[in-house]
């Protein structure tokens, strides 16, 4: 499909901050992003801790290593989007950093072959214009998929421009669509509108930073002309107009987000009525099929459980009569619907069956029943729905486990599904072993996680070992395996390098995340989040217990919401950890909603602001519950200055914070790279190896190559 996601969009969007930082904390400066001060500050942690990890041993060719398997000739061209007859793909290597964006038939796609057209060279394009640009991708129009709007960001931070571009011709239009760079929502309204939201000027941003009004701009007329379609308040995150296409037609639909996880939603008529969903609130919204809108319930509604997909007539909406509310698909207890998307007359869903994934395809009979399918791929692996084709019941699926390369599969219901391109072994797999166990909280739930290490190791004869426990805990996303070699969002092959040299590699399943659906998500919410940050203990007692690993030979990881975890972590259990790799972290949840795009996230958190939810908050808030005299693990922590979405003031104040406690730690602040605190693979490499070094220093292991 060519639409991003509002949930995506909403993931990756950011602001700049908002209100007055409290004049008591002496660290306030850190916050002024480009200023001097914080600057140089940055500068003497980003020297020190450089200076110290790059001589430890092994760095160089940790970082070799890593560059190698990241930038690797051999890879899967996977499918971005599939327009029509087209595939489009964003191509990386040694050559093409920041990537090449590219058209093939999907016919010879299909085939396992496919004849690439390069329609942007983003390296190529950043140098002609003095730009660092990084791609951001690109919304397309339907039904004639010619024309997209191009995001790039210069330097890797969400706010973006956007550009027309022509497909047939390769170029830019000129004098086409384009909007200022801005975290903008926009998609295509007809051949020649957008429905945009973006900055507007004065008063038309939400208090989260994100655009407050939809409007419908015309082709030939300026931006400042556009007419207003639809208006947040001051007090919502935001506001979007996203268009499902379905055959050859499409369906807008009005997206007011009230919160992080509460939106209303009105169908767009073709008079420009707004028309109210049936849906609750909190329902995420996944397609149109046959003119059915497709959502995924958060919550029991209406005698169907949470979790399950539901179905509704848009025409009968928008002809006021109350429509047919079909189940499509109930999942069971140890089921969760991860993703839901549409082909021509299929629907594709891809789910989690204790944490393994599967992809199910519906076709919906006569009778408004719907009859599935489950695609015989590989057991006890993580499938990515990679994309559909709206002109053919075919799905590409990539499949991949921690010790099992990726593997592109084309997939048709009922049919056997059929190989596009599998990936060759990268390591020697037969040396390690994966187990899934069950750890048990304190209030007796049992969390799941994965554990990856050599055969021989721990529960087979030998001693403990060291560990590294990455887990994440919010927002829906579970956390799935990958192949050990390119796992961004765990410092890349650095899981790969920890095993090989026979420690421990663990992949938690905390509460928060959507490994069991809406409920295993809801039970941390708010005033419950202390339930996230037990589940993490429980796991390392667990490894504790079982013998692989011993306190404070543990290591935690996480990034984003997950650096607030391990964050929480290292003060709540010093006892129980050794290393603490902290990635774009919350840190100062008193001021979390203040900083970028903080304010978006209270559905999650709540509001600092308010005394009854500062109530909670301030119990783990890692910045204010931060002691001298404890003997904490000396930290790495890592961001990006360009960090839009989760403000870098978070990182430096804890930084500064241990400093002047005279507490130990590791920092590097990335110039570029966005959120991903990396623009491209070098950069990921990089880090890698620094993570690989500070847990060998931290946990007294050394490289055995």
């Amino acid at each position: 499909m060519s639409l991003r996601s509002p949930l995506v969009l909403l993931l990756a969007l950011s602001t700049s901050a908002i209100g007055q930082t409290p004049a008591a904390d002496p660290n306030a400066y850190l916050e002024d992003i480009h200023g001097k001060r914080a600057l140089d500050t940055v500068a003497a942690w980003n020297t020190r801790s450089l200076a110290a990890l790059e001589a430890k041993p092994g760095y160089a060719d940790y970082r070799r290593r890593a560059l190698d398997l990241l930038q690797a000739d051999r890879q899967i061209a996977n499918p971005d989007q599939i327009l029509g007859d087209q595939v489009l793909n964003l191509w990386q290597d040694k050559a093409n950093v920041r990537g090449l964006w590219r058209v093939a038939s999907l016919a010879s796609f299909t085939r396992g072959k496919p004849v690439w057209r390069t329609l942007i060279d983003v390296d190529a394009l950043g140098r002609a214009e003095g730009k660092s640009w990084v791609w951001k991708g690109a919304t397309c129009r339907s039904p004639s998929y010619d024309r997209c709007m191009v995001a790039l960001s210069n330097g890797g931070g969400d706010a973006v421009v956007e550009r027309e571009f022509d497909i047939p011709s390769g170029k830019f239009v000129a004098d086409g669509f384009s909007v200022p760079i801005f975290k903008t929502r926009l998609s295509w309204a007809g051949p020649d509108a957008l429905y945009v939201a973006t900055d507007f000027g004065a008063a038309s941003l939400t208090k989260s930073g994100y655009p407050r009004t939809a409007k419908l701009w015309r082709r030939g007329t300026p931006l400042g002309a556009a007419t207003e379609i639809a208006s947040a308040t001051q007090d919502d995150v935001g506001i979007n107009v996203s268009v499902f296409p379905d055959g050859d037609r499409t369906y807008p639909l009005v997206v007011r987000d009230v919160d992080f996880f509460h939106s209303k939603r009105s169908h767009v008529a073709d008079d420009g009525r707004l028309v109210a969903t049936p849906l609750p609130d909190d329902a995420v919204i996944n397609t149109v099929l046959d003119g059915r809108l497709i959502a995924t319930l958060a919550s029991d509604w209406r005698g169907v459980p949470s979790g399950s997909v539901v179905a509704y007539s848009i025409a009968d909406v928008l002809a006021g009569r109350a429509p047919t509310i079909e189940r499509v698909l109930v999942p069971t207890r140890t089921q969760a619907v991860e993703q839901v998307d549409s082909s021509r007359s299929v629907l594709w869903v891809k789910m989690l069956d204790d944490v393994s994934g599967r992809l199910v395809s519906l076709t919906r009979g006569a009778g408004g029943g719907w009859t599935q399918s489950v695609a015989a791929l590989p057991a006890a692996s993580t499938i990515h729905l990679d994309a559909t084709a709206g002109k053919e019941d075919v799905a590409f699926a990539t499949v991949e486990s921690f010790l099992s390369p990726p593997a592109l599969y084309a997939v048709r219901p009922a049919a056997q599904p059929v190989a596009v391109d599998t990936l060759p072994a990268r390591f020697d797999a037969s040396t390690m072993q994966v187990d899934q166990r069950f750890a048990t909280s304190k209030d007796g739930t049992k969390i799941p996680y994965f554990l990856v290490r050599k055969k021989g190791t721990p529960g087979s004869g030998g001693g403990p070992v060291p560990a590294l426990v990455h887990a994440y805990g919010g927002f829906r996303n579970a956390q799935t395996p990958t192949y050990l070699v390119d796992q961004p969002y765990r410092s890349g092959p650095a899981g790969l390098f920890w095993v090989e040299e026979g420690n421990a590699f663990v992949l938690a399943n905390i509460r928060g995340g959507g490994e069991y659906g809406p409920r295993w998500h809801q039970m941390p919410l708010r005033e419950n989040r202390q339930k996230a940050y037990d589940d993490l203990h429980a796991v390392g007692d667990d490894l504790v217990r079982t013998g692989v690993s011993a306190k404070r030979k543990i290591a935690v990881s996480g990034r984003s919401n997950g650096g607030l975890l391990v964050g929480v972590a290292m003060e709540q259990r010093p006892d129980l950890y050794g290393a603490i790799v902290m990635g774009s972290p919350l840190l100062d949840m008193q001021r979390y909603s203040h900083l970028s795009a903080g304010a978006s996230w209270i559905g999650e958190y709540g509001d600092p602001d308010k005394p009854a939810d500062w109530a909670f908050i301030s119990k783990y808030s890692p910045y204010q519950n931060l002691k001298r005299g404890v003997r904490y693990p000396a930290p790495f922590i890592y961001t990006s200055t360009e960090d839009d979405r989760v403000h870098p003031g978070h990182a430096r104040k804890f930084a500064a914070r241990l400093d002047a406690y005279g507490d130990p730690f590791f920092y590097y602040e990335n110039p570029e790279g966005g959120h991903a605190a990396g623009a491209d693979k070098i950069e990921d490499a990089k880090r890698a190896a620094l993570v690989t070094v500070y847990l060998n220093t931290q946990l007294g292991t050394a490289p055995q190559r």
